[in-house]
């Protein structure tokens, strides 16, 4: 028996479709996390280049866009138990270059920029709300990396009760086992996997 026919067995990996109203969440795609000197590598900038396209088709139909930033003090008085297990994050303060969203993903008026301090884009953050307030019903999660703030983003989404699709080509991670593991995890119990050509289409 295969991994995915357990799954199977076991009533795993619905699918919870689209929704009326998408909404894209793009993580973390900070000029930090290019850089595999600091916390990129992997297929990171791939993922950045796919999300450019995506970025302009949900501009193009109007769909609600959130960026995020992990953003510390810079005298870490904000800092809690995610730095204790990763203290380089430290480094990623309002004005570092390292935190800046990336030149090609740049926000445009009426986008939400949410400065976290935790994995997830949602907690602690006022993102569920907004969403709520646009009127989306369904969060198209981008960025990185997938096994990390992309992982804890989609958990939190679908505990929000947000119809929750991981856009496959648009997240990355700086090493490409716990990539696909997380992708396989996330579709089989947390979101529907899709690739941006397929969201582009519909």
């Amino acid at each position: 028996m295969s991994e995915l026919d357990i799954y199977k067995r076991q009533g795993m990996g619905a699918s919870v479709g689209m929704g009326r109203a998408p909404a894209l969440i793009i993580v973390d795609f900070v000029v930090g996390f290019t850089d595999p000197a600091h916390f990129g590598g992997g297929n990171i900038k791939e993922a950045i280049g796919k999300t450019v396209h995506l970025l302009a088709h949900a501009r193009k139909k109007g769909w609600p866009v959130a960026h995020t930033r992990v953003v510390y003090a810079d005298d870490a008085s904000d800092a809690g138990g995610f730095t204790r297990k990763a203290p380089s994050l430290l480094k990623l303060t309002e004005t570092s270059p390292l935190s800046q969203i990336v030149p090609e993903l740049q926000p445009a008026s009426g986008e939400f920029v949410i400065r976290k301090r935790n994995a997830s884009a949602f907690f602690g953050t006022e993102l569920a709300g907004w969403l709520q307030w646009r009127g989306a019903d369904t969060a198209l999660i981008t960025g990185c990396t997938t096994s990390g703030c992309v992982r804890a983003s989609v958990v939190d989404s679908i505990s929000h009760n947000f119809r929750t699709i991981v856009v496959t080509d648009c997240v990355g991670d700086r090493a490409m086992g716990p990539h696909e593991a997380s992708l396989f995890d996330m579709g089989q119990k947390y979101a529907d996997l899709m690739s941006s050509e397929e969201i582009m289409a519909g």
